[in-house]
Order: structure tokens, then C-alpha cells, then sequence
């Protein structure tokens, strides 16, 4: 008798193990990738932040250089307080020059109403600084925003830089805050926004 040839194919050996190692490296993989949209949703809200602080400066500086404008009896003189290439300062709602700082304090006095209304240039170029100092400082709480306004007056015509500085807590996003982050436990960066005005 001649032995039969059986040509079915044996039966493959069984797999095990392959299946749960799959699926720890798809969660594995699936993991790294959710922490790293984690990241970049962080970042985003980062930037979003101080993107919205940031155009607040400039809507606040574009203001005053609009009340620069307005007054240029006073700025376009060349009364503005200037001292070798610096002009003034802001903190908070303090003015360093001693005139500018002592008068036109009241909300209302350069107003319909007001007591000194209306206002000689240099009192309306005062109360205008001190209303927009006080508004900057309600926009940016716990900011410390500080601004310099010099204009020089041997520049024909007059032209005028006003910079403004503050602090906002944020992350490092690129090597430039990296840079310009304070150390310690604050942990704050120190834009600035630089406008120049031909009033």
C-alpha cells in the first residue's frame, strides 16, 4: 500500500502575547501624544493671555497719544518736561515731575464743571496724564506699570516716545522671555511697548 501524501497544511502555531503587547504600545504612544496637546493647549492659553495684555497697552498708549494730539499747544511747544534724553516718568499713578504730579489731580477739574475748567494747556496736559495713569491702572492690577514719555525739544518738529513697561506672569514661550524673566519666586516678564508720537 503506498502511504497517502496529505497536502493540507499543518495548523499554525498558536500566537500569544502579541495582542496586549500592541495594545500597551498604542496607549503608550496614545499617552505622549495627549501630553503633548496638554502642552501646547497651556502655550496657547499662555499666549492668548498675554497677547490680550498687550493690546491693551497699545490701546491705552494710542489714547494718550490721541490726548497728545488734542493738546498741542502744550506738547508741540516743547513744554513737556525734558531732562538730557529722558523725559518723565509714570509709577502707578505718581508722575516724577513735581508740576505735573501736584496739579490736575481731581477727576473732574479739567471737566464741564470742573473746578479749574476750563483748563490752561499745562493743567489739561496734567489732568490728561493723571486720568490716563489712573486708567492704565485699573487695566493692569498687580502690574506695576511704569511709563516713560520724553520728548525732545531741539527735534524739529517735536516728536515724542512713549514707552511703557509692566510685569505679567507668564511662561517662558520663547528665548526672549526666557530672557527677560525675573528669577526668584515671581517668576514675572517685563514687556515693553514702544509708541512714537508726532503730536
Amino acid at each position: 500500500m503506498i502511504p497517502r501524501n496529505d497536502l493540507r497544511p499543518a495548523a499554525p502555531e498558536r500566537a500569544r502575547g502579541f495582542t496586549l503587547i500592541e495594545v500597551l504600545v498604542a496607549l503608550v504612544v496614545t499617552g505622549i501624544g495627549l501630553l503633548g496637546i496638554a502642552k501646547i493647549q497651556a502655550l496657547v492659553y499662555a499666549n492668548t493671555g498675554s497677547a490680550s495684555v498687550r493690546s491693551l497697552v497699545a490701546i491705552q498708549a494710542s489714547g494718550l497719544a490721541a490726548a497728545m494730539h488734542a493738546n498741542r499747544v502744550y506738547w508741540s511747544a516743547g513744554l513737556a518736561p525734558y531732562s538730557g534724553t529722558t523725559g518723565f516718568t509714570i509709577t502707578g499713578t505718581t508722575i516724577s515731575d513735581s508740576t505735573l504730579n501736584s496739579t490736575a489731580t481731581g477727576v473732574t477739574d479739567c471737566n464741564l464743571g470742573g473746578a479749574s475748567a476750563p483748563c490752561t494747556p499745562p493743567l489739561l496736559a496734567a489732568f490728561d496724564l493723571h486720568t490716563w495713569a489712573r486708567g492704565l491702572s485699573g487695566l493692569l492690577p498687580n502690574a506695576n506699570p511704569v511709563t516713560t514719555i520724553s520728548c525732545n525739544p531741539g527735534n524739529v518738529p517735536i516728536n515724542c516716545i512713549i514707552q511703557i513697561t509692566w510685569n505679567e506672569k507668564t511662561v517662558s514661550l520663547n528665548a526672549q522671555s526666557a530672557a527677560g524673566t525675573t528669577s526668584g519666586t515671581t517668576g514675572t516678564f517685563a514687556p515693553t511697548y514702544t509708541l512714537y508720537v508726532e503730536p
